[in-house]
C-alpha cells in the first residue's frame, strides 16, 4: 500500500512517537509511507533518523495555505490511504479530499480521551469524511459510541504497540551496573516517571507525594521534557528535594532509565488513551502505580498488573509508594504480571496487523464495485 500520515502537532510525546513507530513498521513490511507535517515540528526533525520519508507542509494551523498545500500534494501524489492524527491535519486533509475527484480514503486515528464536540461539522468529519476511526483504547471507543452516536463498526480500538523485546526486564546485575552510569545510588529505592512534562500527567502530585517519603535514600527519577519543566524545578527547590530528585530531561531511548527503576508511577488525571510509557514500564517488568484515566484500566488492573490510586490524591499515592518500597516481593509479582499483560496484546506487530486490516478495508470500500 501507499500510505500517507499527516500530523499538525509541533509537540513531542507518545502520539508523535507512535506515528513514527507505526510508519517505520509499515515500511519494514514493504509498504510505501510518507509523513506530511509542519517544517517547524519536532516530528519533522525526528522522522529521517527513524527511516520515515517526510515532507514539510504548512499545516500547523487551520488556514487556507495549509488546505491548498495539502490539496496540491494529494493531487500530485496519488496514495492508497491517508491516516490523520490531530484535529488540524484531519480537517485540512478531509476538506482537501472532499474537493478532489480521486481522493484516497481517510482513516482518523484518535489518540487522546478529550471529549469530541457533538455538532454537525464534527459528525461530518468523523462519519462522512472518514472511512474509519482508529482509537487507542476500547474505553475511548465506547465513549464515542455513547456520547457521539457513532456506529460501533465505524471504530476500531488499536492500542499503541511497543517492542517487547527491547523493553524487557533487567537482571539484578544489569540494574546494579546501570545505576552508577545514570547517577543513581545502587542501594536506593528508585521511583520514576517517563512522560512529557505536561500538567495533566500529574508530576506535581508525584513530587508532593515523594516529599512525604521519609527514607533519605529514596530517589525520584523524572524522565522527559516539556512546558512544565520550570514549574516542577521550582516545586522541587521549594520542597528541598534537590538532592533526592533527578530531572533527567528528554531521552531518545528511555529503556535504560526504566530498567534502573524499582517502581514506575504515572499519576495522570486527564487525556490519556493507553499510555506508551506505562506499557514500556510494564513490559520492563516494573511494579507500576497509576490512575483510572482514559483507557489505562484496559492495561492496568488494580492489584493484579498494577496499583491504582485516585487522581490528584497525594496521600493515596504516598501510601502506595511506601507499600511497594517496603515489599520487594510484591514488586516482583506485580512486575511479572505486568510483563505478561504486555506480551498478550500490546506488542508492535499486533498494532501493525490491526492498522493494516483497517487500511485494506478502507481501500476496498472506496473502490468502485
Amino acid at each position: 500500500m501507499k500510505i500517507v500520515h499527516t500530523e499538525a502537532s509541533c509537540g513531542w510525546g507518545g502520539q508523535e512517537i507512535r506515528i513514527l513507530s507505526e510508519a517505520a513498521g509499515m515500511i519494514e513490511r514493504g509498504h510505501e509511507v510518507v509523513l506530511l507535517c509542519p517544517p517547524e515540528s519536532r516530528i519533522y526533525q525526528e522522522a529521517p533518523g527513524r527511516g520515515v520519508p517526510v515532507v514539510a507542509l504548512p499545516i500547523g494551523r487551520k488556514r487556507l495555505p495549509g488546505f491548498f498545500a495539502m490539496r496540491r500534494w494529494l493531487a500530485a501524489n496519488p496514495v492508497d490511504v491517508i491516516n490523520t492524527h490531530s484535529s488540524t491535519d484531519s480537517w485540512l486533509a478531509a476538506l482537501a479530499c472532499a474537493t478532489l475527484a480521486k481522493a484516497p480514503p481517510l482513516v482518523r486515528t484518535r489518540h487522546v480521551s478529550v471529549p469530541i464536540p457533538n455538532n454537525r461539522s464534527t459528525r461530518w468529519l468523523y462519519l462522512k469524511a472518514s472511512a474509519h476511526i482508529a482509537v487507542t483504547g476500547e474505553l475511548l471507543k465506547r465513549r464515542m459510541i455513547a456520547d457521539n452516536g457513532m456506529p460501533p463498526d465505524h471504530l476500531t480500538s488499536v492500542p499503541t504497540g511497543i517492542d517487547t523485546r527491547h523493553f524487557s526486564p533487567a537482571m539484578p546485575a544489569e540494574k546494579a551496573a546501570l545505576r552508577p552510569q545514570l547517577g543513581l545510588p545502587e542501594d536506593a529505592c528508585v521511583f520514576g516517571i517517563v512522560a512529557t512534562l505536561r500538567s495533566w500527567k500529574g508530576h506535581s502530585y508525584l513530587i508532593d507525594a515523594f516529599a512525604r517519603i521519609d527514607d533519605p535514600r529514596a530517589r525520584l527519577l523524572i524522565v522527559g521534557g516539556g512546558p512544565q519543566q520550570q514549574a516542577l524545578e521550582q516545586q522541587i527547590a521549594r520542597l528541598g528535594l534537590g538532592d533526592r530528585v533527578i530531572m533527567a530531561g528528554e531521552q531518545r531511548d528511555v529503556q535504560p532509565w526504566l530498567r534502573a527503576m524499582d517502581v514506575f508511577i504515572l499519576p495522570s488525571y486527564a487525556n490519556e488513551g493507553v499510555p506508551q510509557a506505562l506499557m514500556q514500564a510494564m513490559s520492563c517488568g516494573l511494579a507500576c502505580i497509576t490512575t483510572d484515566v482514559g483507557s489505562i484500566s484496559e492495561l492496568a488492573s488494580d492489584g493484579e498488573t498494577a496499583l491504582m490510586v485516585p487522581t490528584k490524591d497525594v496521600a493515596a499515592l504516598q501510601a502506595r509508594m511506601e507499600e511497594l518500597a517496603a515489599d520487594s516481593g510484591r514488586r516482583q509479582l506485580l512486575g511479572a504480571a505486568a510483563r505478561r499483560r504486555c506480551l498478550e496484546g500490546y506488542d508492535r506487530e499486533t498494532m501493525l496487523d490491526r492498522m493494516e486490516t483497517i487500511f485494506r478495508h478502507a481501500i476496498a470500500q472506496q473502490q468502485p464495485r
